[in-house]
């Protein structure tokens, strides 16, 4: 003899509402990754499931490939976070060699008592080269002929009537002329003591004495300073 099993509405309601809860609980475990909780989920769902009406064996093994899935996302996800912090602090091991020498730069650094070098590269066809000087605000503070040829130059911060210009971060820039026109224009590379670098959302930082920053990948050069 068979006997009936009670499908009473409230059965069933307590059924159905053990079953969604259950696939809550599933869905949860699935976003954070915690296979013991995924277990003891499926262990509730196995046991208040209806028995007229039993969970199909694909569905469990619909669920497993998802959990699978997810928990493999979520151990690549921090492999590559493991990956981007140790970047990082390769990426300062090897700038905290930079501290204490200088960096090349077009970004804007330091001038104080000392020249700055600068490396200039006119357009070749250049007759004429104009060296152009610019404060921390961008603002154009003293235009110099300096001729044409490519190299490194000192500039000693003097104006016309060779008064030096005061301690301040600068930028330069040059143009260059051919037979009264302008044929080109570019940034001027200055050499800034490194004192700190760091890292951020664009990346590594250094910051030079005095005062100026530039990105690490913005460094085209970098040398020992001058003993003297």
């Amino acid at each position: 003899m068979v006997t009936s099993v009670n499908t009473s509405p409230t059965v069933a309601g307590t059924t159905s509402q053990a079953k969604a809860a259950s696939g809550e609980a599933a869905r949860g475990a699935f976003a954070n990754g915690d296979f013991e909780t995924f277990l003891r989920m499926l262990t509730t769902q196995l046991k208040n499931q209806d028995p007229l009406n039993p969970m199909e064996g694909s569905d469990f093994a619909v669920q497993l490939a998802t959990f699978s899935g997810v928990e493999q996302q979520a151990q690549t996800n921090k492999l590559l976070t493991q990956m981007v912090g140790q970047s990082g602090g390769s990426s300062l091991t090897e700038l905290s060699g930079w501290i204490g020498k200088e960096a090349r730069t077009t970004a804007p650094v330091w001038f104080g008592a000392d020249p700055l070098t600068l490396d200039v590269a006119p357009d070749s066809r250049a007759d004429s080269v104009i060296l152009v000087t610019k404060d921390a605000a961008g603002r154009e503070i003293m235009r110099e002929e300096i001729g044409p040829g490519a190299g490194q130059v000192d500039w000693l911060g003097r104006d016309a009537s060779g008064v030096k210009l005061p301690d301040g971060v600068y930028a330069f820039s040059i143009e260059s002329w051919a037979k009264g026109e302008k044929i080109g224009e570019s940034k001027v590379g200055a050499y800034g003591r490194v004192i700190e670098a760091e890292t951020g959302p664009e990346g590594a930082t250094l910051t030079f004495e005095g005062g100026g920053s530039a990105l690490a990948d913005d460094v085209t050069a970098i040398r020992e300073p001058d003993a003297a």
